[in-house]
């Protein structure tokens, strides 16, 4: 009897629970199904009402000779906008600029330099820009969003840009109206998966004025400076994107060259006395940027395996002495970082 009682137990337990049973994986479906909508929705809103940094400011910016003066100093010697926007020829030391392709864009970004995609600089001369306004160019500069729209992935050092004063934004944008019509077609910029969903949430709106520091304040001067070149992107470890935590400026990105067997290590630029500039002189730093005054006057062919350079001397050297020593003097206020690196590697 007690077997029978049993079964008749269970097996009443188990009618009642199959419906409990399909109650539960009902709600189960539907959760998913409802995640799955929102999740198509937040992709939705990301892929296509993303970026939104607001509408560009209504400018008109006048061309003076201080401005245009200012503007051709930042663009090609601390910002380096022609370095970028333009070809590098890489058979000759430190890749000047093909000045063929000064300001008309094409120069590939890509896998080799660790990004997650492949991208073009675009052609900065007024083909490029003929139907751009002036704040149009302005969003892009500061807040990396294109005419149309398009969010600019980060090698385009917006978030460094937006923290410059204005008028030289402006100089910049007066002074690249004045660059030679060049014609070129740029191939469209690609983002890998899921970098062409994140890199709509990168721009950001920023309200807030810089105001350059005065020449005088040597050390604040030397920040702004150091912002205004991007010098920090470059010389700091990144791992996925992001600064490693503690390695501010203390160098070791690498940055593989087309022919996948030779790569640049960056340089610690930080005041550690072993393994940064901690034991540089001003004048030793002046005159590493110097030295590349000659070599633009007289460049130097680079043989296959030979010492190469991805650091773009050729325009930096173009930097006068005074803000050379305005970023040396900066550049020995932050965190001496131990650090070694080889600048210079070929596979076997």
């Amino acid at each position: 009897m007690r077997i029978v009682y049993v079964f008749v137990f269970e097996n009443y337990q188990l009618k009642n629970q199959i419906p409990n049973m399909k109650k539960i994986g009902k709600i189960a479906v539907w959760l998913v199904i409802v995640l799955v909508f929102m999740g198509i929705i937040l992709l939705g809103y990301v892929k296509f009402g993303l970026p939104d940094v607001g509408q560009a400011a209504d400018l008109k910016i006048e061309s003076t000779a201080e401005r245009l003066e200012r503007g051709k100093y930042l663009a090609n010697h601390v910002c380096l906008c022609m370095d970028c926007h333009s070809v590098r020829d890489w058979s000759k030391l430190s890749g000047p600029v093909d000045m063929n392709s000064f300001g008309a864009g094409g120069d590939r970004f890509d896998h080799n330099m660790g990004l997650p995609g492949i991208y073009y600089a675009s052609n900065i001369t007024p083909h490029g820009l003929k139907d751009w306004t002036d704040g149009e160019i302005y969003r892009a500069i500061t807040n990396g969003v294109t005419k149309d729209n398009r969010a600019l992935f980060p090698i385009m050092p917006y978030q460094h840009f937006m923290q410059m004063d204005p008028e030289d934004v402006y100089s910049i944008i007066a002074y690249i109206r004045t660059l030679p019509t060049k014609e070129s077609e740029i191939k469209a910029s690609e983002s890998d998966f899921p970098m062409n969903f994140i890199i709509n949430t990168i721009p950001q709106k920023m309200d807030i004025k810089i105001v350059k520091p005065s020449a005088n304040d040597q050390i604040a001067y030397g920040r702004y400076l150091v912002n205004a070149a991007s010098c920090s992107d470059c010389h700091s470890k990144m791992e996925k994107g992001k600064p490693v935590s503690g390695m501010d400026f203390a160098g070791g990105n690498e940055f593989k060259y087309p022919d996948g067997k030779t790569s640049n290590f960056s340089a610690n630029i930080t005041p550690d006395t072993e393994t940064g500039i901690g034991l540089w002189t001003e004048e030793q730093f002046v005159n590493r940027f110097a030295a590349y005054r000659e070599i633009k006057e007289n460049p130097r062919a680079v043989s296959k395996g030979e010492f190469q350079t991805i650091m773009p001397w050729i325009m930096m050297s173009g930097m006068n002495d005074s803000d050379l020593k305005a970023i040396y003097a900066y550049l020995r206020t932050i965190k001496p970082v131990r650090n070694k690196v080889t600048p210079f590697v070929t596979a076997d």
